[in-house]
């Protein structure tokens, strides 16, 4: 994995494997004696490379998987008096099919987290935001966090919740991984089970330019005003050949429901058969066996990939084509958060050509849950709290161009393609261009963003910056957490000797 003149996969020069709270407190101690460049490494999920980095200190944390459920946490140093949560706690190393096997698959509850399996639940996925599938109903993954266990820069444990070290909270709910210390283990909400979870999925193929152009104007009012709720997240895809492909999710109803929900749109669909092609399928499943490997053993075998690694649980899975991404090497990988006011109403039409045109150069993906337009009032009320970017909170969706291949950077014969990466990367940013010009004053998504994107500070944090980058001086001073686009790496990295 790498990306094309930012960033080539590194073999750290020493490394601890860390087990215990102390273990990473002497890692953090040594390196910042020796002024040695520290990295984080859970499961090494990041698409900018922030886990990787030549001639440094590397804290490894896979072996701290445990993972605890609750069923009424307070806080600690918070008033006794303080209403318990059901919650679940989890180590640094954990990954999400961990959480969901202990949450959903043994205590029949729900928790916020990713949709790949195997992202790391405690590392930058959270600290950066995080969003699942179904955002909208339970909100942002940071936002669910309750209470964090910390390696600070000076060498301490600290406990940071609503009750103490409340900056620190804060900062860890939203600004960013590897930067305000070394998170060694969380403790998050859990929430009551849908009856069912279920996905449509299938396209809408147009057959002319002028029928595609209506198909993403009908498509956007039809979001804006049937599935811009909590029942709805996920994504479509707008594709250069006039395709609308379709991988949305729903939770809380049938596929019936859902057939019903969609039955005006496809109705629509139906009187321009002469214009247009639609298969869309419906299906949805229990609640409790959303993450259950022997259900989808027995029922959906094709849709996961079992963990056979030496020394892995014999139940453990990562949903087919997430495997795809081990070997990327990334072109480009561009992002911007689509307010809902340029899709509603009257604005639609504009913006279904600025898709329409954008999707000449290259596709634009459409991931709706990674907005909160539309949320659950009880999930905003908490979005609210976290030092996310504000623009994420009127977003209907975050539009994802990218471009990859594959590649090996200094293994001969078997290096990326520069120059296929080089014409992918300028139609990337030919489509992201005409995005950025039709969201003004809009930003990008820290976890899933440009190495090189502008304005990095204002894109990625919008007004929450400057308390942030005051919070990061406080508590790290000397410069001890460094990674690029991070808050405070606008001063150059401390000189290591």
């Amino acid at each position: 994995m790498g990306w094309l003149g930012a960033w080539s996969p590194a073999t750290s020069v020493y490394a601890v494997v860390a087990t215990t709270p102390g273990d990473v407190v002497a890692a953090v101690d040594f390196a910042r004696d020796h002024r040695l460049r520290l990295v984080i490494k859970g499961t090494g999920h990041d698409y900018l490379g922030r886990s990787s980095a030549p001639d440094s200190l590397l804290v490894w944390t896979h072996k701290m998987r445990r993972v605890a459920v609750e069923d009424a946490f307070v806080p600690r140093g918070c008033p006794s008096e303080r209403p318990t949560v059901p919650a679940v706690t989890v180590e640094a190393g954990a990954r999400w099919i961990d959480a969901y096997d202990e949450v959903t698959v043994k205590h029949h509850r729900y928790v916020q987290g990713g949709g790949c399996t195997t992202v790391g639940a405690a590392g930058g996925f959270l600290q950066g935001g995080g969003f699942g599938s179904w955002s909208k109903k339970y909100g942002i993954a940071a936002a669910g966090m309750l209470e964090a266990e910390v390696a600070t820069a000076d060498g301490r444990i600290v406990i940071a919740n609503a009750c103490q070290n409340q900056d620190l909270f804060w900062a860890l709910r939203g600004g960013g991984g590897g930067t305000f210390g070394v998170v060694t283990k969380v403790t998050l909400m859990t929430h009551p089970l849908p009856t069912f979870f279920g996905f449509a999925s299938g396209s809408i193929k147009a057959k002319t330019d002028a029928a595609f152009k209506e198909l993403l104007e009908h498509f956007l009012a039809f979001y804006s005003e049937r599935l811009n709720n909590e029942s709805w997240g996920e994504e479509v895809k707008v594709r250069g050949d006039n395709a609308l492909q379709v991988s949305m999710a729903f939770q809380g109803m049938s596929s019936d429901d859902a057939k019903v929900v969609w039955a005006p749109f496809l109705g629509w669909a139906a009187q321009h058969a002469d214009t247009m092609t639609v298969d869309l399928r419906f299906g949805a499943i229990p609640g409790d066996k959303m993450w259950d490997h022997a259900f989808f053993q027995e029922h959906l075998a094709n849709a996961i990939q079992q963990d056979k690694r030496p020394g892995e649980p014999g139940d453990l899975f990562w949903w087919t084509g997430d495997g795809d991404q081990v070997a990327a090497y990334w072109y480009s990988y561009q992002s911007r958060w689509i307010p809902l006011e340029r899709i509603a109403g009257a604005q639609s039409a504009k913006f279904a050509g600025a898709l329409f045109e954008a999707s000449r150069h290259r596709s634009v993906e459409l991931h709706f849950n990674k907005g909160q337009s539309g949320a659950s009032a009880e999930a905003l009320q908490r979005d609210r709290e976290t030092s996310m970017n504000p623009v994420v909170y009127d977003a209907a969706a975050l539009a994802i161009v990218a471009a990859s291949g594959t590649g090996y950077p200094g293994v001969r014969g078997h290096e990326p393609n520069v120059a296929e990466g080089q014409a992918a990367k300028a139609e990337v940013t030919a489509a992201m261009a005409i995005l950025r010009a039709a969201t003004p004053g809009s930003g990008s998504y820290v976890n899933e963003t440009d190495w090189f994107e502008p304005d990095w500070q204002r894109s990625l944090w919008g007004k929450s910056y400057d308390r942030l980058l005051a919070i990061k001086r406080r508590l790290d001073p000397g410069g001890v957490f460094f990674c690029h686009h991070c808050v405070g790496s606008e001063v150059a990295e401390p000189a290591r000797p």
